[in-house]
C-alpha cells in the first residue's frame, strides 16, 4: 500500500472502495490502538474480542462516510470507548449481583478507568495512533528502538537493513514525522497539552522507553 505523506487517506479510500488488502492493513495498523482503549475497561479476553469485532464492523459500515480519513484514530478510540461502556452496561443488566456487595455500590460503567490513569492512557493511545500513520519502515524502527530488553544498533540494522551509522539519523526523521501526525498534533492541541514527543521520546509511551531511545547501544 501507499506509504506516502498521508498513507491513511489512501488506505481509507481504497478500503471504502472495496479493497480487501487496504481493509486488512487498517485493521493490522490500528488493532494495538483499539486494544489499548478497550483494556482500560478491564474486560475479559473474550469480551475484549467481542467489543473489538463490533468496532470493526461499525467502521466497515461507516468507512465511506468518514469525512476526514486522518481522523480515523479518533473515530476508533471514541467508538471503542462507547462500545466498551455499552458492553459493561449490558453485562450489569444481565449478570446477577448482590446489592450489598461493596464492589457494586456506587459504581458505574464510567468508573472502569481510574481518573488518575487517564492522562497516561490518552498519551499512550495518541502515540499508538501516530505510529499507525507512519510508513511501515519508520514504524518498525521506532518499535525496535523500544524493545525490552533493548536491542543493539547492530541487531536493529540486521532487522531493518538500515546501516548502523544511519540509525540515529533515521530515528530523528521518524520522530519528527511522528510529531507531525494528525493523532499526535491533535493530542498536543487538547486541553491538557501534555508534551507527548520530545527529542528522546518514543512509541514506548512512557518515560522509561523515552530514555531507552537515547540510551547508547552496543554497535
Amino acid at each position: 500500500m501507499d506509504d506516502g505523506d498521508y498513507p491513511i487517506t489512501s488506505l481509507v479510500d481504497a478500503a471504502a472502495a472495496g479493497d480487501e488488502e487496504a481493509w486488512h492493513e487498517i485493521v493490522d495498523r490500528y488493532t494495538p490502538l483499539l486494544g489499548s482503549v478497550i483494556r482500560r475497561f478491564r474486560l475479559a479476553t473474550a469480551e475484549t474480542q467481542d467489543v473489538a469485532q463490533t468496532v470493526w464492523l461499525r467502521l466497515l459500515e461507516h468507512l465511506a462516510s468518514l469525512r476526514e480519513p486522518r481522523a480515523l484514530p479518533m473515530w476508533i478510540m471514541t467508538t471503542g470507548k462507547r462500545e466498551s461502556l455499552r458492553y459493561l452496561s449490558a453485562r450489569r443488566r444481565t449478570v446477577p449481583y448482590d446489592l450489598l456487595d461493596p464492589l457494586w455500590l456506587g459504581s458505574s460503567a464510567e468508573d472502569a478507568e481510574p481518573v488518575a490513569e487517564r492522562p497516561r492512557a490518552e498519551r499512550h493511545e495518541a502515540l499508538l495512533a501516530g505510529l499507525a500513520e507512519l510508513p511501515a519502515r519508520q514504524r518498525e524502527l521506532l518499535l525496535l528502538l523500544v524493545e525490552d530488553p533493548p536491542l543493539s544498533y547492530a541487531q536493529i540494522a540486521l532487522r531493518t537493513a538500515i546501516p548502523t551509522g544511519s540509525i540515529g539519523l533515521a530515528r530523528g526523521r521518524a520522530l519528527e514525522r511522528l510529531r507531525q501526525t494528525f493523532a499526535v498534533r491533535d493530542h498536543l492541541a487538547g486541553p491538557a497539552r501534555v508534551p507527548v514527543v520530545s527529542d528522546g521520546a518514543s512509541p514506548s509511551l512512557d518515560r522509561t522507553a523515552a530514555r531507552d531511545l537515547d540510551r547508547p547501544r552496543e554497535r
